[in-house]
């Protein structure tokens, strides 16, 4: 990269780390550094929030997807819309007027402490795994311009450095400066998008209009899932080997094919089944909510968030389809390089900002990719810390008699905690590398479906929660434990079995039903025998006690 490039990733990064040290001052307690007071604006939190659930997957992955299929994935995006309305209307108030620092205080109150700390410590094992995957994602990108390369060693660099910057302005600035900090970076990605599909469309070469559409739509090719045991690619003459005609922009898919991701049934249902899991039981995305001033705001900034998800989504989708049509007509533009997007398109948009971008602009497209990757990484540390702090580290501290009731001691607790998750967060994105491998899945389905880890079981354990009247600690733990045995030969059906039977849409539904019977087979808990912010009320800030 040019140096231009180098000082405006500079100048991007430099405006982070300075906001958050800007609002490491405003933070008085552990409610402000976790959940802003709940004062935040639901349009602040709307924004934020985008960014949360779009990710580096976006960025990188759904012009991966675009490349590779078609625009079916928008079905899953009107899933992840209803399923969001669904939350707002019956779920999502309950867990606002419980007024926990975390949901999972919320099933403490339910089933026990125990439960508490067991749900917690879920969401942060799956929390390593999905946030790991994400830092993942957004790496290939950075390997690739930074690099060269998608070369284990450079992937390992690129992934420590987003882990250390991320990390530094989390664990100075909370909730408060993180909120601020995503709006910024949300809006950035989305410019830099339209940017991106700009530049693509006026360097096709001088193709019009209809002739992209006809080579979208009566030319077509889609990768089959099917050809089992076929690389898909580029062949000598010309020839796509593992690819089968179909419309690219094609939307609707009414195929009754569970081993299909993008259908109708599986991105109005399966999808819906997943986002409830999501903003229900994640403290990730439901933690914006929680900082919200109120609940009907909460509810709105959910549904707003997924609303603008979609037009943004589209925008990556598209720049996927345009590439495609690039490549197709002109397959040695790049040389081997360009033919090997065929076989494997992870990196096909982070190859075209390094080798067709211009100065100066590369850079601009470089701190919306950071800004995409960011986005989620900060948000997954931020409620990985909180949710340690005060569902276990607090209350640990007080049961060995040592209890932190001062509010600086907990704010340099918290603090001390992000940074630790931080780091955790950075070693499992190494992980990822060799798990996204052995998957056999595209980087899309792959960040989506490994968070199924966690979801699976804590969707159980929150529908049992909110209605009904049943289950107690030992279901809870048993829910848990089921989820990560369902979902374990789902994720890897490939290494398995030789091919993907169950798509990652249906693992979410498949799976809540069985933990969701698992905890409801528990009797009811004697309410009395939870201790959960009954005494000493850990995580709770110490003014207020």
């Amino acid at each position: 990269m040019a140096l231009i490039d180098w000082i405006i990733i500079a100048v991007f990064l430099s405006a982070l780390v300075t906001i958050g040290y800007a609002f490491s001052r405003r933070n008085k307690n552990i409610e402000d550094y976790f959940v802003a007071g709940r004062s935040m604006p639901g349009w602040l939190v709307a924004i934020a929030a985008t960014g949360t659930s779009i990710s580096a997957g976006t960025f990188v992955g759904s012009p991966e997807l675009g490349f590779n299929t078609n625009l079916t994935y928008v079905l899953n995006l009107l899933g992840a819309i209803f399923g969001g309305c669904l939350v707002a209307a019956f779920i999502l108030p309950r867990l606002y007027n419980a007024r926990t620092i975390t949901i999972y205080g919320f099933i403490g109150r339910r089933f026990g402490d125990g439960a508490k700390k067991s749900t917690s410590i879920m969401f942060l094992l799956g929390q390593l795994f999905t946030s790991g995957s994400r830092l993942f994602i957004a790496a290939i990108a950075i390997s690739v311009i930074a690099f060269g390369g998608i070369q284990f060693q450079f992937m390992v660099w690129s992934i420590l450095i987003l882990g250390l910057v991320s990390t530094l302005y989390t664990m100075m600035g909370g909730i408060k400066g993180l909120l601020y900090i995503d709006t910024f970076q949300t809006l950035l990605m989305i410019f830099t998008g339209v940017v991106g599909l700009v530049l693509i469309a006026f360097d096709l070469g001088g193709l019009s209009f209809s002739e992209v559409w006809q080579t979208l739509t009566s030319g077509g090719m889609v990768k089959s899932p099917a050809a089992a045991g076929i690389t898909p690619g580029l062949a000598a003459d010309g020839s796509l080997t593992g690819w089968v005609s179909g419309s690219k922009v094609q939307v609707v898919d009414l195929a009754l094919d569970f081993s299909k991701p993008y259908t109708v049934l599986g991105g109005m249902i399966g999808v819906a089944v997943f986002k409830i899991a999501q903003f229900t039981t994640d403290q990730e995305f439901v933690q914006r909510q929680l900082a919200c001033k109120d609940v009907r705001k909460a509810g709105r900034s959910l549904v707003a968030s997924q609303l603008l998800s979609l037009p943004t989504v589209l925008i990556f989708l598209s720049i996927g389809l345009l590439l495609w049509v690039k490549y197709i007509h002109d397959p040695t533009a790049d040389g081997a390089l360009s033919q090997g997007f065929f076989s494997d398109a992870r990196d096909v948009f982070p190859q075209y900002i390094k080798n067709h971008i211009p100065p100066g602009v590369r850079g601009l497209m470089m701190t919306g990719l950071l800004a995409a990757a960011l986005s989620s990484f900060n948000s997954a540390i931020n409620s990985m810390a909180s949710s340690f702090v005060a569902d276990l580290w607090l209350p640990f501290m007080n049961k060995r008699g040592k209890a932190l009731n001062d509010d600086t001691t907990q704010m340099n607790s918290s603090r001390w905690m992000a940074a630790l998750m931080g780091i955790m967060l950075t070693a499992f994105a190494v992980l990822t590398c060799v798990m996204q491998q052995s998957s056999g899945l595209n980087l899309v389905d792959f960040a989506t479906g490994v968070m199924c880890f966690a979801y699976v079981g804590m969707l159980g354990v929150f529908l049992t929660a909110i209605f009904s009247k049943r289950g107690n600690g030992r279901s809870v733990i048993a829910a848990l434990i089921a989820g990560i045995l369902i979902v374990i030969p789902l994720m890897f059906q490939k290494e398995l079995f030789g091919r993907n039977y169950i798509a990652w849409t249906w693992w979410c539904p498949i799976g809540s039903i069985i933990t969701t019977l698992i905890c409801l087979s528990g009797h009811k808990k004697d309410s009395s025998s939870s201790t959960e912010e009954t005494t000493v009320s850990p995580g709770v800030p110490a003014s207020e006690r």
